[in-house]
């Protein structure tokens, strides 16, 4: 059952009136700011005529804060196409509106610490990609809605949205309590939708991109690695490939997720911190966890891990082969590639070794296809799982060539593609282009709101080729992911965490309880940069100032390069207490 599409927020002193403005539709949902009851006339003419109104494009949900609760609405919207018909929107703007009208009731540090969170809900909206329709499941891939009954598709959308991909759950949590108001409740979705137009041989069809990113285990690179108790992997993300003609339509499911097991790799100012397998955590229970319901959403798998088979990845390959070796489930399989190795020196050709290692099982699996008058065609039976250690750069890159392989096969099927005719033939064509890159702008969006940056390898992605202007462009990528993963991703693990609930701000926070935002640091460290940036100017002084005795110059440039080394090293040594750590949900756990 739709969302509303169309409506209008009515401010007051004492309460938010949203007013549904669909054809046919009379319902005004209200919002008392004063009680905080929130109910559902039937009457429009209960909006006081003095109110302050302007059209909004939805409800994201309401958080609750220090200052009481606000409430979350989307004001623009950005149309990104249509999916069988209906309408995709990307959220392009948004208002967070408190429920009290001043901050009087909270202390000078409550009001500084309600200021830190507000910021957070900002950059958790800010900083991703929300999508959602009033009318489409886009939390659902093709085939799992044509396997639903009609009673199911009679739902309404936000109850019968699938949960791991529904980023604001928790904050419509006090408008599901209500049946009633369910035409008023978005499930919004965060990840990668594009919808674009190809033409190969004079026909046209909708190519489309959808990369689900899974609300569970969700968060940053360094910070969220591995499994959870419930078997849920961090950076999950479901893409699915999907082809639109003539009212038939084709879908090829992937999934990407962290190693599935216990370990993580906390950030220490190293460039590569060292991953860290747990030894009291069972990762066979986990992996089981973690694969029991893979296999029942999207049936057989071919775990595709992109590695490297020596240094510090190299333990965790061979814990994962054993693990999988060790659980021996026939419905599992492993491939294990050494990307970089096989990679070396530029020889992406070499890739290929690769997909033909998938091909039987990709002819097996298939995929999804549906014919214009909704007949089954063709059913998609198993995936390919496939990550490295983000799950960012070298997975999308193998992603994108397994889904090239699938949509060749459908184009034929068709008839878009004549019998004997290959992609590779349309090279040149504008559709080419539109492939790649929207490969590419999928890897940069699942990149920037995983690792903070756009996707590595991107220039293979866009062009079919590696180039030195590429390697260029992934150094200084790097360098920004080292800044933003040591020094900033504390913040961003925490927004996300406050978005999904999964850290709830007590309103008794800086009263009876500490807030665990005035977290302090020890002092002793704190002393160790301002030691480092002193000794660091001494030295370059030293050099560039000439001393009347040379000898002395260079004991001066010994004394103070020393000094700088020696701090950097105790900075290193002690890296966990300079870098930005999460102080909300994470925390929390910790202390547990």
């Amino acid at each position: 059952m739709a969302v509303y599409e169309t409506l209008i927020l009515h401010t007051t002193d004492d309460k938010y009136y949203i007013e549904a403005r669909d054809p046919g539709a009379r319902e005004v949902l209200v919002i008392d700011r004063l009680s905080q009851e929130i109910y559902l006339e039937r009457d429009a003419s209960q909006v006081p005529s003095s109110a302050f109104s302007r059209p909004i494009c939805g409800i994201v949900g309401i958080i609750r804060l220090l200052a009481g609760p606000y409430l979350v609405v989307i004001t623009k919207k950005n149309k990104v196409g249509e999916i069988d018909g209906e309408t995709i929107w990307k959220l392009a703007s948004y208002d967070i509106l408190p429920y009290k009208r001043g901050l009087l009731h909270l202390n000078e540090e409550q009001q500084q610490d309600n200021k830190i969170y507000e910021s957070m809900i900002n950059y958790a909206i800010e900083c991703n990609d929300y999508y959602f329709s009033t009318n489409y499941d886009l939390t659902h891939s093709l085939q799992r809605l044509y396997n639903t009954s009609p009673e199911f598709r009679q739902m309404p959308l936000f109850e019968r949205a699938d949960e791991r991909f529904v980023w604001n759950r928790h904050m419509l949590r006090e408008l599901v309590q209500q049946p009633e108001l369910h035409r008023f409740m978005l499930p919004i979705m965060c990840g990668f939708v594009a919808i674009k137009m190809g033409i190969i041989n004079s026909k046209r069809f909708d190519y489309i991109l959808i990369s689900r990113r899974s609300c569970f285990r969700a968060g940053c690179r360094y910070y969220m690695r591995g499994l959870d108790s419930e078997g849920h992997v961090a950076n999950f993300v479901e893409t699915e490939q999907i082809v639109q003609y003539n009212g038939a339509r084709a879908s090829f499911i992937q999934t990407r997720g962290s190693i599935p097991l216990y370990w993580s790799q906390r950030p220490n100012l190293k460039y590569k911190p060292t991953p860290q397998l747990s030894k009291t955590q069972s990762h066979q229970d986990g992996f089981n966890r973690h694969f029991d319901s893979q296999i029942v959403n999207y049936g057989n798998q071919v775990v595709i891990n992109l590695i490297d088979h020596k240094g510090a990845e190299n333990k965790l390959e061979q814990s994962l082969a054993k693990t999988i070796f060790d659980v021996g489930n026939s419905l599992i399989r492993y491939i294990s590639f050494d990307f970089h190795h096989e990679c070396r020196k530029m020889r992406w050709d070499r890739l290929s070794l690769l997909v033909e290692k998938c091909v039987s099982d990709q002819d097996k699996f298939g995929y999804f296809m549906m014919a214009a008058d909704n007949i089954l065609v063709k059913h998609q039976t198993g995936v390919f799982r496939s990550n490295c250690m983000d799950c960012l750069d070298r997975t999308n890159v193998v992603q994108g060539l397994l889904a090239r392989r699938a949509l060749q096969d459908q184009l034929q099927y068709f008839g878009i593609l004549r019998s004997g005719e290959m992609l590779d033939d349309h090279l040149s064509t504008a559709f080419e282009y539109t492939y790649k890159n929207t490969w590419a702008d999928n890897a940069d969006a699942c990149s920037l709101q995983y690792a903070g940056t756009g996707a590595l390898k991107t220039d293979f992605t866009r062009t079919g080729k590696r180039t030195r202007l590429g390697l260029l462009k992934d150094g200084v990528n790097s360098a920004i992911r080292y800044y933003k993963n040591n020094f900033v991703d504390g913040f961003r693990q925490d927004s996300v965490d406050l978005f999904l609930g999964n850290y709830i701000v007590e309103e008794t926070e800086g009263i009876t309880i500490s807030c665990p935002l005035r977290r302090t640091r020890d002092v002793r460290f704190m002393l160790l940069p301002a030691i480092c940036i002193v000794a660091f100017s001494m030295c370059i002084i030293s050099i560039l100032i000439p001393s009347a005795e040379l000898y002395l110059q260079v004991l001066y440039i010994l004394f103070w390069l020393t000094a700088t080394v020696l701090t950097l090293g105790l900075m290193f040594v002690h890296g966990l207490e300079f870098v930005d750590q999460p102080k909300l949900a994470q925390a929390k756990l910790k202390e547990e």
